[in-house]
């Protein structure tokens, strides 16, 4: 009997080892799966807080692909949240340092309140806030010099306009706007002096209908060229430019193949560059808390077919005369030769 008990004991022991064992592989595969096995323990986590949902704004669409560009080559985990209206903005920041987030990015001008409340109160956690400067120990703030890659498009436009008339569809007048109609400004004057420039507000970055409308209306007073400066509402720049016939350019991303008949040349803005860098920078451990300037120079600004290739053919309203022209302008903001001016930094 004794000898029984002995045995059943034995394999009782032996089945509850076993199990023991099969939980904890069980365990570690969950854990890889979800960037918490032994191996991923070490994987950096980083997530993109943004100030709207991505949508058709490529300003933001543009930033996801960076990250998740960063993510694949630098082995770390990431997440891109969303916000869907202004009152959820400091809600997900604070989510993110909640969830402990080794990074935490953000962007623009509309997360500047949340993050100055969220991140004096969490000096240990490393932000970062692109196309905006917050001042603070630990945030690292990236702009861009827009107004450089304004100056070569307004250059542009000043070379190809037939009626001496052409216009600028603004999403609203916010200090930032100024840096890009002030550097087209600048750039159209300088190779036409008798250019007239028209300018408009939309009143927002997500309004086509109204951008269209604006665009139309410039067209109407002899604008032959409309620059888009709307985000979303360029869309509505570029059906106006088809229906009536005249040409515009778009912003951020090179959206030159949506009409090449009438949308010919795009201001470029490397978002995805600039989070791409800034997740490498963290990731090597080469991360600093300073303001970081992106401009002609280190590519992250530019114009389509003078800095930065095109997969749409060049239109002849632009023609390869008015590129070269271009690219010899850019080279001298670029030497210094040409000083483009900052509206950010006027008193």
């Amino acid at each position: 009997m004794k000898k029984t008990w002995s045995i059943l004991l034995t394999l009782v022991l032996s089945v509850g080892l076993l199990a023991a064992c099969g939980n904890d592989d069980k365990s570690t595969d969950t854990g890889a799966a979800n960037g918490g096995s032994e191996g991923s323990q070490d994987k950096k986590r980083i997530a993109l807080v943004l100030p709207e949902k991505i949508g058709v704004n490529p300003f933001f669409a543009l930033m996801d692909e960076g990250l998740k560009k960063a993510a694949a080559d630098f082995n770390v985990e990431v997440k891109t949240i969303e916000s869907t209206d202004p009152a959820s903005i400091e809600q997900n920041l604070r989510t993110a340092v909640a969830e402990k987030y080794d990074l935490i990015i953000t962007s623009t001008f509309q997360m500047e309140d949340a993050l100055k409340k969220v991140a004096p109160e969490n000096p240990d956690v490393p932000f970062a806030i692109i196309d905006t400067v917050v001042d603070l120990p630990n945030v690292r703030s990236v702009v861009f010099r827009e107004h450089e890659a304004a100056y070569l498009l307004g250059a542009a436009a000043g070379l190809a306009t037939k009626t001496n008339k052409v216009g600028n569809v603004v999403a609203d007048d916010i200090p930032i706007m100024h840096k890009y109609m002030t550097g087209f400004a600048e750039g159209a004057k300088s190779v036409n002096p008798n250019v007239e420039i028209f300018v408009n507000y939309v009143g927002g970055f997500t309004d086509p209908a109204k951008a269209k409308e604006l665009a139309l209306l410039q067209n109407s007073k002899g604008a032959d060229f409309v620059a888009g400066l709307s985000a979303v509402g360029d869309l509505g720049v570029f059906e106006a430019a088809k229906e009536k016939g005249f040409y515009a350019s778009g912003q951020d991303t090179d959206n030159t193949g949506t009409d090449p008949e009438h949308v010919v040349l795009a201001q470029l803005k490397g978002t995805d560059a600039v989070v791409y860098e800034t997740v490498k920078d963290f990731s090597e451990g080469n991360y600093s808390f300073d303001i970081r300037d992106y401009g002609l120079k280190e590519g992250g600004v530019g114009l389509t077919y003078v800095t930065h290739e095109s997969k749409t053919p060049l239109n002849p309203f632009i023609g390869q005369d008015i590129v070269d022209q271009l690219k010899v302008i850019s080279d001298d903001i670029i030497a210094g030769k040409i000083k483009v001016t900052n509206a950010l930094e006027q008193n």
